[in-house]
């Protein structure tokens, strides 16, 4: 029987990406890959993360959903960034900085450029393409969240990409679990939200970059059928 991964945000740490998939989940023909977003900014490697993805999309069932990273490298490529869509500070010049000033020069450095209209644009037609949100009988899956406070929590995008706190009122979303990523949370937390029946919700953001906070510095790993969790400590921030 197929199984279907679900991985949290990635940040730039490719290496720690690929040991996730090739040495912890090993996924075989049919298996399916599904990534929360925010595969770029703060680690070291955002190209590299990208370049991984795509040639996992000629081996697996990939699934990849937008996360606030990318959304702001598309608006700092076009040079449309939009700052009701942002908690960051609103930028004194280029509007592109608000997108650098938290890993975007890191992105851009695995590049090679320094000027974001010399990223090839091919890569930026892929992030356009993809997913808010992605369902399942039982999931909806997420970057961020959803806004429970409207009647239909899958009309808002913003709240996709961007909020930090809401309460998931399964009603609206036909009694499904919502796994989402976003907000870096301890390991130990990880695991009660998939143990325990009280959540409804499992953040598989376990703060990849930030070796030096306790319970965090892991990529991570969740599968929908068994909810089996795999753990890939980071090993491109050492």
């Amino acid at each position: 029987m197929s199984k279907s991964w679900v991985i949290g945000d990635v940040h730039g740490c490719d290496k720690s990406l690929k040991s996730l998939v090739e040495e912890r989940i090993v996924p075989a023909r049919g298996d399916e890959l599904i990534f929360l977003g925010d595969y770029i900014d703060r680690g070291p490697g955002s190209r590299q993360v990208l370049d991984y993805i795509i040639e996992l999309e000629g081996k697996f069932e990939v699934k990849a959903i937008m996360g606030n990273h990318e959304i702001s490298m598309i608006e700092a490529y076009h040079g449309e960034f939009n700052m009701k869509s942002s908690f960051w500070k609103k930028p004194k010049n280029h509007k592109k900085l608000a997108w650098f000033s938290y890993g975007g020069d890191k992105a851009m450095k695995s590049f090679g450029v320094e000027d974001i209209k010399d990223i090839p644009k091919h890569y930026i037609d892929w992030l356009e393409k993809l997913h808010y949100y992605i369902l399942t009988p039982s999931f909806a899956m997420v970057h961020a969240g959803f806004n429970f406070e409207i009647e239909n929590p899958l009309e808002d995008k913003h709240s996709m990409l961007w909020i930090r706190d809401f309460k998931v009122d399964k009603d609206k979303i036909r009694n499904r679990k919502v796994v989402h990523g976003h907000v870096p949370v301890h390991l130990d937390f990880i695991k009660e939200c998939i143990d325990s029946s009280a959540y409804s919700f499992v953040d598989l953001d376990n703060g990849c970059v930030y070796n030096d906070r306790p319970g965090q510095g892991n990529l991570v790993a969740m599968e929908l059928g068994s909810m089996e969790l795999k753990v890939q400590r980071n090993i491109d921030m050492d």
